[in-house]
């Protein structure tokens, strides 16, 4: 059994928040870790690259997206050298996520000796199945492991001409935690190919690795309650001096949007960090609908206006951050497949308030009074893309 922490997190207005956790989704809070967040595609492929060059026994990849172009083909390339150390591969990408990678990127995989499987993948029900694979997780030997907001493919590294500078959040959880995130891809697996991982070289005794507490949930359709919507709702109720989101979707079901007005009438200080420049037409402007209501209760909104915003974190006071795949929008709440690491740590939410409070350097303050101002066309499109809310 790996280590569990045996006291509750400091820096919560609720110290019983991590209790709340495990009765939700059963998830221990695993302590002796060493965690690390990381902000740019370049610096955080590099430390993803690393971990894997370091392979002895098993490399476990998820990836919403997986795309055959520099960036995949260098993922390719290192999950091949892991092979040849003689590693058990596997890569579970989404079906509809990698629904551009070539068949041929895939057998390439195969023929390398990598094990490869696509969630959901047969023709037309990637298409007619409203349910979708979108966790990010790399686990290696067990001990390493990383999860957040990047799929593998050039855009995470600010190689798309269109975006441009791309700002996402990952996280690096060395020690006992990792067998949480292991654990998940190993149920994912079993889901997808009806394959039971097991055998001594998965959940080794990990010895601890730093002072680091952390707590993985996982959620998807097969539950109700949904444990990250839950988390969520929770870190609203439990934010007792400010409460800051990122996320590039905001389309909330109606309870979280009365939460967070609870919030702000309870004095939180409450920040929305959302995207500028639309990847998504009907996500992009159902956000902006609700815009206006976050707005009218004096929560403050900001659009990034650097490049693209995919960064999926909150930050709950002092003593708790959520980095993880899921957006704040009823499709990641309700019909995707997501994960998310809470860290229960004062330096690392240090590390991630400062990241935020730079991002709002480059992003654009929404004021109600200007809001208010947008035009009818932009108020039609902000109405009949709402409609769509119960699948975005």
């Amino acid at each position: 059994m790996q280590k569990l922490a045996a006291e509750l997190p400091e820096g919560l207005r609720d110290p019983g928040f991590a209790v709340l956790l495990r009765r939700i989704d059963e998830s221990p809070v695993f302590e002796g870790n060493r965690a690390r967040v990381f902000f740019r595609g370049p610096e955080t492929f590099a430390a993803m690259m690393e971990a894997i060059d370091s392979a002895r026994e098993e490399v476990l990849v998820e990836s919403y997206i997986f795309k055959d172009d520099q960036t995949g083909r260098s993922f390719r390339d290192a999950l091949s050298r892991a092979v040849e150390r003689g590693a058990k591969v596997r890569v579970l990408a989404d079906a509809f996520g990698s629904i551009a990678t070539r068949r041929a990127f895939w057998k390439e995989m195969r023929r390398r000796g990598i094990e490869v499987r696509l969630f959901h993948p047969v023709f037309p029900h990637v298409l007619l199945q409203p349910f979708r694979d979108h966790r990010k997780i790399l686990v290696v030997d067990g001990r390493i492991s990383f999860t957040g907001g990047m799929n593998i493919g050039d855009e995470y590294r600010g190689k798309d001409e269109w975006f441009g500078y791309w700002r996402d959040t990952l996280a690096r959880v060395e020690g006992p935690g990792a067998a949480a995130l292991q654990r998940v891809f190993v149920e994912d697996w079993d889901f997808a190919t009806d394959e039971a991982v097991n055998g001594p070289r998965y959940f080794p005794e990990l010895p601890a690795a730093g002072r680091h507490s952390v707590q993985v949930l996982e959620s998807g359709p097969d539950q109700e309650p949904n444990s990250i919507r839950e988390l969520y709702f929770a870190a609203v109720l439990a934010a007792g001096r400010r409460l800051w989101v990122a996320t590039p979707y905001f389309v909330p079901d109606r309870g979280l949007l009365d939460a967070l007005r609870l919030a702000r009438l309870r004095g939180v200080d409450v920040r929305l960090l959302c995207l500028h420049k639309p990847d998504h037409f009907l996500s992009y402007h159902a956000s902006r609908y609700y815009f206006a209501d976050m707005l009218a209760f004096g929560a403050k909104v900001y659009e990034y206006t650097r490049g693209m915003m995919h960064a999926k974190v909150v930050l709950v006071d002092d003593g708790l951050a959520m980095v993880g795949s899921p957006n704040l929008d009823n499709r990641s709440l309700h019909l995707n497949f997501e994960v998310a690491c809470v860290l229960y740590s004062p330096d690392l939410v240090a590390d991630l308030d400062a990241r935020f409070q730079r991002d709002l350097e480059d992003a654009a303050a929404l004021t109600a009074e200007e809001f208010e101002k947008r035009s009818y066309l932009q108020r039609l499109k902000e109405n009949a893309c709402r409609l769509f809310s119960p699948i975005l």
